[in-house]
């Protein structure tokens, strides 16, 4: 092999090795890492979010919990949605009570709390950025179809974020 040989194949492993280290390992090494939401209602039936922003890190395992302690029934309960959080992770479970929906990339609409309860989603963000998501009535109670996706103008919401780095 000659030199030219030598540099020519030096160039080319340099362009197709990656830039960035591996990941090590399993991206969703258990234990998942907890993080909780809680969305109460106000006295004036506005959601309440705590917290409102949560953050996270690119390539760490989640469970985030989604806690609806004072629903009362299907019509004051409260629509989760977290479209851009969910379009740039990797999703691995969601489960309500002890029914457990193993996705592993796949992706979901919405979770609503109407009755007291929680959900839990596993997953490990992808990709940086300060993503929103929205809590909004449920569409039923503002005269919408049923499982209607987007922000319920004609409801009471809130936004939080999440913040990926």
């Amino acid at each position: 092999m000659n030199i030219f040989d030598l540099l020519k194949s030096s160039i080319i492993l340099f362009f197709l090795s990656p830039i960035f280290p591996d990941s090590m390992g399993n991206l969703a090494q258990y234990p998942p890492e907890k993080k909780d939401i809680t969305i109460t209602t106000l006295t004036n039936g506005m959601p309440k979010l705590e917290p409102s922003e949560v953050f996270l890190f690119t390539g760490n395992y989640y469970r985030l919990n989604i806690n609806c302690p004072d629903v009362k029934n299907d019509l004051t309960g409260w629509r989760i949605e977290m479209k851009e959080l969910l379009g740039n992770a990797h999703l691995r479970l969601v489960t309500v009570g002890d029914i457990e929906i193993h996705l592993q990339g796949l992706s979901f609409n919405a979770i609503e709390c109407d009755e007291i309860g929680s959900a839990h989603v596993s997953f490990v963000p992808i990709k940086p950025g300060k993503y929103r998501f929205y809590v909004g009535n449920v569409p039923s109670a503002v005269g919408r179809p049923i499982g209607e996706a987007g922000i319920q103008e004609e409801g009471k919401f809130v936004f939080g974020h999440f913040v990926v780095k």
